[in-house]
């Protein structure tokens, strides 16, 4: 469907620029796409449709998570990331397979009832988060084989969130790595970009394919301003990373679980 006059001069200016350098900051700092606070800004204040809205969103998670992942080097190095190189691949295994499933489903259904689901998983793997683990990690759940099957498991389910709701899956990355893996919360966040970049880039591959993904093309005004402020904010999150504590990211990904969770059982 194509926008109105009205929806494209809506699409434009400083509520797009602001808008995407508020969600880039959380990103940056948490590890996060910021796509659960995007999407109800791009349906309600932007009136986007609900799958146009979803490829949006993923369009400006993509730039929020391949811009903080390099800004966030500053605090956790590119060799330490690297020394986890087998955790990024074992998630990966599972979750590129998952996010191509995922958007072939998100273009033909839409599913309340998984959405719900959904949400009950985020808000116990908050309290889970709150009550069993701190943010400087701790020993991780599984080992061995037993970890390896879980983490292809934990990424094919991930990957498959992420392409039906148009998420980075940041949000259920660093509570898997925190939990499965035994990471601190930093390195989480900087490992869940890892995972969650080429992870999105398959579902946008498997998106491209539909003919809604011309909303780019339509609005790339829009697109381009709110591409910029995503930038600058993922930059400004990333330099704040150095500066917040950790034992404050952790309550603070446990808040951002439970409002996901309201949001992810509001969507149809």
């Amino acid at each position: 469907m194509t926008a109105t006059t009205s929806e494209q001069t809506q699409r434009s200016g400083t509520g797009a620029f602001l808008g995407g350098m508020g969600i880039g900051t959380l990103g940056g700092l948490i590890g996060l796409g910021g796509a659960e606070f995007r999407l109800p800004l791009l349906i309600g204040m932007f009136r986007f449709g609900p799958l146009e809205a979803v490829i949006v969103n993923k369009a400006m998670s993509l730039i929020v998570v391949a811009s903080a992942l390099p800004f966030r080097t500053s605090t956790t190095s590119v060799g330490t990331i690297a020394d986890h190189w087998t955790i990024i691949v074992n998630l990966l295994a599972g979750s590129l397979l998952g996010a191509w499933v995922g958007a072939s489903w998100a273009t033909t259904l839409r599913s309340e009832t998984l959405y719900r689901v959904i949400a009950i998983l985020l808000v116990a793997i908050a309290v889970v988060l709150l009550v069993g683990h701190s943010a400087e990690g701790g020993r991780a759940v599984f080992t061995g084989p037993v970890q390896m099957v879980a983490g292809v498991v934990a990424g094919f389910a991930i990957g498959v969130v992420a392409s039906l709701l148009g998420v980075a899956g940041g949000e259920l990355l660093i509570p898997t790595l925190i939990l499965l893996f035994g990471v601190d919360v930093k390195l989480a966040g900087s490992l869940s970009l890892a995972v969650s970049l080429p992870t999105m880039l398959v579902g946008f591959a498997r998106y491209s394919r539909d003919s809604t993904f011309a909303v780019l093309l339509r609005n790339r005004a829009f697109v381009i301003i709110m591409a910029a402020g995503s930038i600058v904010g993922s930059f400004i999150g990333a330099m704040l990373l150095g500066i917040v504590p950790g034992y404050i990211l952790l309550p603070a990904l446990a808040v951002i679980l439970l409002i996901s969770a309201v949001k992810v059982w509001k969507h149809k």
